[in-house]
């Protein structure tokens, strides 16, 4: 299938169109841009840097990516930006391209939706599934695994890791990381309990869902030194996948430290997508 090219649009020598791509008008495409097949750049799209689109990726107007990143030691050094197969990128998105100090590269990944005014910032690594809604801000280097939700306008620090299936709640301000599943809300952003939702949409088990809710209670809201509470929980659920995701996720090096002081709601309270 032939691609469509509006005559308006600008597109670099050198830039890399695939099979079926279309790019509406005024759009902007530089010379070391790559677009997958099935790509579609609505109008007013400028891509730019060492970027990759993803087939059947979907970018509205306004949004720009691969741009350089907002970071002063920033040099003009040849970093990355890619954005997986058929994610959504909606209006006024800025996905900035990565940075040398950092991992050279920033990524979304595939079946993500980008609601609009999204920032993601140089080094940021989101996965799989991610829905982000409108008027969210990360600082770099943030990592979101696949299948997190995160809430309107909701603010994540430098350096945060979102864990797989967590749910961060509008208006969140997100200092520290938020365990696999987990739940947060609130300025500064505390535990509200487990992404339950999430949960059962990814066809967890209810008896599963029940020994993680008990992992959960024991690791957050009983008595005692954290550490000696992380210990308790891995000898008592040793072999459940998901605790263990858990419990592997608490334990990796963080910038930020972990999200570990809960919210008044209980587990049972806690919402999602």
């Amino acid at each position: 299938m032939s691609s469509v090219i509006h005559p308006t649009a600008v597109v670099a020598a050198g830039a890399m169109i695939g099979d079926g791509v279309r790019i509406g008008p005024w759009c902007s495409i530089g010379p070391d841009v790559s677009l997958g097949d099935g790509a579609e750049l609505v109008s007013h799209v400028v891509i730019d840097g060492h970027t990759r689109i993803g087939t059947q990726a979907r970018l509205f107007p306004f949004c720009s990516v691969g741009l350089p990143p907002q970071d002063l030691k920033y040099r003009g050094e040849p970093t990355q930006c890619e954005v997986g197969a058929r994610t959504q990128v909606r209006e006024h998105v800025t996905i900035h391209r990565g940075t040398v100090t950092g991992s050279g590269k920033t990524s979304v990944g595939a079946d993500c939706l980008l609601m609009a005014v999204v920032h993601v910032a140089h080094d940021c690594a989101l996965g799989d599934g991610v829905i982000v809604a409108n008027n969210v801000v990360m600082g770099g280097h943030v990592t979101i695994g696949d299948g997190a939700v995160i809430g309107g306008a909701a603010a994540l620090h430098q350096f945060v890791r979102i864990g797989r299936g967590a749910m961060v709640g509008g208006v969140s301000g997100v200092e520290g990381d938020v365990i696999p599943f987990g739940s947060v809300i609130g300025n500064r952003a505390r535990l509200a309990g487990l992404n339950l939702v999430r949960l059962k949409r990814l066809g967890v088990e209810r008896a599963q869902i029940h020994r993680l809710r008990a992992a959960f209670r024991l690791l957050f809201r009983a008595e005692g030194v954290f550490a000696d509470r992380l210990a308790a929980v891995r000898a008592e659920f040793a072999g459940d996948v998901l605790v263990e995701e858990v419990l592997e996720f608490a334990a990796a090096p963080s910038r930020r430290g972990l999200i570990r002081v809960t919210a008044d709601a209980g587990d049972e309270d806690a919402g999602g997508g």
